[in-house]
């Protein structure tokens, strides 16, 4: 049995020597943007030093790696590291991350195998923001020169951020509403905002009329939007033609529709939008995220639009991201060209678990991935086993 320099989970508060030390290299990485790029080299150095932090932190993950013969002095490779399912954080989320205060705790809005929601307990809010900002400004304005958020702060054009969603102060819990709140401190004009009630119910009157002041003022706007809340709007839009937006604006949707009564293909949706505020559908960025992972992955449109490349429809990551297929009864990795489940390493989770397995399929894509929808049926047994040994792990730390 491979013996760790504690016992797992010992830390009494997660902030040792070792945490500030990761913490202040992945801040400042995180600040550099996501244009630099990082070597395999680096990022597999680092993937190990977080992993190997978060089995002596973490009271549930070290037992976990424990149980299953791996020293963590051993590993040579991220692909190496153990990926925890994402139902790990609805049945032991307390269990991921180290014994102390919590920042923020974002929850998911469940699933269709239980009724309990997923908990992600945030520990630091400040790297949460450094990662996404870095992130947001490299694929949703390309045309800061230096692609960080700090720079989108203090230069680029005046943007408007007009967000169809709840403030994040009606739903601290939701992670994509922090995340639109981020965007709109950092980037808003002073006359942006929300547009949803904590229900989701849309107030499409002030909504349009948002819209309307936008295009009066010739201020480009940023659109933070739900698929489904996208097309809540147009389909019950109040009378009356819309003015177009003003040149350079932008719009961010997400969220697919989850199961909804009424769904509609992608290029329809973008085709509508256009023909109502005149966003063009090759500014129209689709983004992925999920409550488990504090990282984004985009669609690169606007960043290929600005280098003048052919618009790629699939997602990428920042740099500090490494995403894998993994056959979903193995989880090995898949052949090539295969599909399988979305398997992620985020050095942005520094204080939860890094290695998330997802309950998503996807297929690999010239250096990024294609979703192709949630597994269906029974969980996938590579994610059941794994639940076991988690729950295993929990019983005995």
């Amino acid at each position: 049995m491979p013996i760790l320099s504690s016992p797992p989970g010992s830390s009494p508060s997660g902030y040792g020597p070792e945490r500030l030390r990761l913490r202040a290299v992945l801040a400042d990485r995180f600040r550099r943007g996501v244009r630099e790029g990082w070597s395999e080299e680096v990022f597999n150095g680092l993937a190990l030093e977080v992993f190997r932090y978060q089995v002596e932190a973490s009271p549930v993950y070290g037992r976990f790696v424990q149980n299953r013969g791996i020293d963590p002095g051993d590993l040579e490779d991220w692909r190496e590291i153990p990926s925890v399912p994402v139902r790990a954080f609805q049945e032991i989320p307390e269990g991921l991350v180290p014994a102390g205060p919590v920042e923020a705790v974002f929850r998911t809005s469940g699933t269709t195998r239980s009724t309990r929601r997923g908990e992600h307990r945030v520990r630091d809010l400040s790297l949460y923001r450094a990662s996404l900002l870095a992130t947001a400004s490299s694929y949703l304005r390309p045309e800061l020169e230096d692609g960080t958020g700090a720079a989108a702060r203090g230069g680029g054009a005046p943007l408007r951020v007009l967000a169809l969603l709840p403030p994040p102060a009606a739903l601290p819990d939701s992670s994509l509403c922090h995340m639109a709140g981020v965007l709109h401190e950092e980037w808003d004009d002073g006359a942006g905002g929300f547009f949803a009630d904590v229900g989701w119910s849309l107030d499409l009157v002030s909504w349009e009329s948002a819209l309307r002041d936008a295009s009066r003022d010739t201020v480009p706007v940023l659109v933070l939007a739900t698929a489904f809340s996208l097309l809540g709007w147009l389909d019950r839009r109040p009378p009356g033609d819309l003015p177009r937006l003003p040149e350079g604006s932008r719009l961010m949707e997400t969220g697919g529709y989850k199961g909804r009564s009424r769904s509609v293909p992608k290029d329809e949706l973008y085709s509508a939008i256009e023909s109502v505020v005149g966003i063009p559908a090759g500014r129209i960025v689709s983004e992925y995220g999920m409550t488990e992972l504090l990282s984004q992955f985009y669609e690169p449109v606007l960043r290929d639009l600005a280098h003048r490349k052919a618009a790629r429809r699939h997602f990428v990551g920042p740099p500090w991201v490494r995403t894998r297929v993994l056959d979903p009864v193995t989880l090995a990795a898949a052949p090539a060209g295969t599909p399988g489940l979305l398997s992620h390493v985020d050095l942005a989770n520094l204080d939860s678990i890094a290695a998330i397995l997802t309950e998503d399929e996807g297929i690999e894509v010239d250096g990024g991935f294609r979703v192709l929808g949630r597994i269906q049926g029974a969980e996938p047994r590579g994610c059941s086993l794994a639940i076991e040994d988690l729950l295993e792990a929990e019983g005995s730390s």
